[in-house]
């Protein structure tokens, strides 16, 4: 019972069946194919609006390649210390932006604050030509410490971006279960908000492997293309990914998928501050849970097969627990049940 990450799960079984379906005859290359056609079209509708529509097979080439064309490379890229680009792409933002910097920026529960934005801006030392430029702002949905920017909260941070003329970014690795937890549209929190590009993750949530870059500004896409196909990422059988994409939009299948991983992420969480001792680190708006439990729990846990990851620099005891599409709520009621038992 693996509560590792919503990667450690399968496919959708109806994205598994596109893929089997669309493997059937042939259809154009490099993108040039009715799948990939149909998920733009598919995002332009749920964005409420026209959008360009890039995909690829990995958040971290998304991030990377649509962070490429926000900053030069003199450029100051800001974000969250726990942001995904910052601890956990190797270097790709720098690398695919030709070594623009990413400059950290303090804030609780994982979110950047807009006042604390303005005030890094307002030292950003711009025109100084002995220091990183300001020029990119990217914002992680839901966050690291599966948070949720509410839209006014987006919206803010945009004034302080355009204020500065830098652009705004937001990764979306799960963007569907931010949406769900907030019931808004995804046009609210994109960009009616003031979001220029954003990462759309689907590989998380029932997919295999499959991202799309999004456009909301269409200008920043000129050069998008040329560095896809550069980086590796224009896929020759590009039917594949697009496949994945255009299932996953059907008929809200990508909201319904969020919906059971929040729910299970909800139940499981619900039975687990019951216990004397525990300490729930950040509110759970998403499908992740940071919490601390007595040791022996984490311990009796794990000899009782259940896998977690111990969080990296907190305090013993600090687990992360995270739910997918695919979790069963008969795993998360054993879960919590053994853990009260282990507690008593």
């Amino acid at each position: 019972m693996n509560f590792c990450s919503d990667n450690v799960a399968g496919m959708a079984p109806e994205i598994l069946a596109a893929l089997a379906s669309a493997n059937d005859g042939t259809a154009s290359s490099y993108g040039a194919d009715p799948y990939t056609a149909r998920v733009e079209a598919k995002l332009s509708e749920i964005f409420e609006r026209r959008v360009l529509a890039f995909p690829v097979v990995t958040g971290t080439a998304a991030n990377a390649l649509a962070l490429s064309v926000m900053a030069p490379p003199y450029g100051a890229i800001y974000c969250h210390p726990e942001a995904h680009i910052m601890v956990d792409e190797c270097g790709a933002p720098e690398f695919y932006a030709g070594g623009a910097k990413l400059v950290p920026i303090a804030g609780a529960h994982g979110k950047l604050a807009a006042d604390d934005v303005a005030a890094v801006l307002a030292n950003g030392r711009a025109g100084d030509v002995h220091h990183v430029q300001p020029a990119a702002i990217s914002l992680t949905q839901a966050t690291e410490c599966g948070t949720a920017y509410r839209a006014d909260e987006v919206a803010a941070i945009a004034e302080v971006a355009k204020r500065h003329q830098v652009k705004l970014h937001m990764d979306g690795a799960r963007f569907a279960n931010a949406l769900r937890h907030m019931n808004a549209s995804p046009a609210d929190i994109t960009w009616k908000a003031g979001v220029d590009v954003l990462s759309f993750g689907a590989t998380k949530n029932g997919a295999m492997a499959a991202e799309a870059v999004i456009f909301f500004d269409e200008a920043l896409a000129e050069s998008f293309a040329f560095r896809r196909k550069r980086a590796g990422h224009l896929i020759s059988k590009m039917r594949f990914v697009s496949a994945q994409l255009d299932a996953y939009l059907e008929g809200d299948l990508w909201l319904r998928l969020a919906a059971h991983a929040n729910d299970q992420a909800a139940a499981l969480v619900a039975g687990l501050k019951a216990i004397p001792g525990v300490e729930l680190l950040h509110p759970v708006e998403a499908n992740e849970i940071f919490i601390r439990l007595p040791l022996n729990v984490v311990a009796g846990l794990r000899a009782a097969g259940f896998d977690f990851y111990d969080w990296p620099g907190a305090a013993p005891g600090t687990i992360r627990l995270v739910t997918s599409f695919a979790t069963r709520a008969e795993d998360v009621a054993k879960f919590v049940a053994t853990a009260k038992a282990l507690a008593a």
